[in-house]
């Protein structure tokens, strides 16, 4: 994956940013969102493209458009670097393939610990019980 080829991929909108920054907010278009759409994407292959897409499936629009926003600094530029490094980070997480997890099999020694560990406590479960004769 080239990072300076899916640069030019994103799409960055800027718009007013509530928060602290008194009158300045106000004046400033501060806040940027990020737009990528994944699947008009040439750099990640279609293998890769889908699994980003499943991956993110939450993160999507309905167009299957990415749209990540920061507005925590007061700085445009500052906000720009912040939400493409989150982007990238994002990217790396859903196309990190997970290793599959192999079943394996409980030990006989486990499992027959476990077994005389209950006799043990049904047994003194059994030995603090009133003796009571119906006779």
């Amino acid at each position: 994956m080239d990072n300076e080829s899916l640069k030019k991929e994103l799409t960055y909108r800027t718009s007013r940013s509530g928060g602290a920054g008194g009158q300045h907010v106000n004046k400033v278009e501060s806040k940027v969102t990020l737009i990528w759409d994944i699947q008009a994407s040439q750099v990640l292959n279609e293998d890769e493209r889908t699994r980003v897409s499943h991956k993110l499936a939450n993160r999507l629009n309905g167009e299957g458009v990415l749209q990540m926003e920061a507005s925590s600094e007061r700085s445009q530029v500052k906000n720009k670097e912040i939400v493409t490094e989150r982007f990238f980070n994002l990217l790396r997480q859903a196309l990190k393939i997970e290793k599959k997890r192999v079943a394996t099999k409980v030990p006989k020694s486990q499992i027959l610990d476990r077994l005389d560990r209950k006799k043990k406590q049904s047994q003194k479960k059994q030995n603090r019980r009133k003796n009571i004769n119906f006779d």
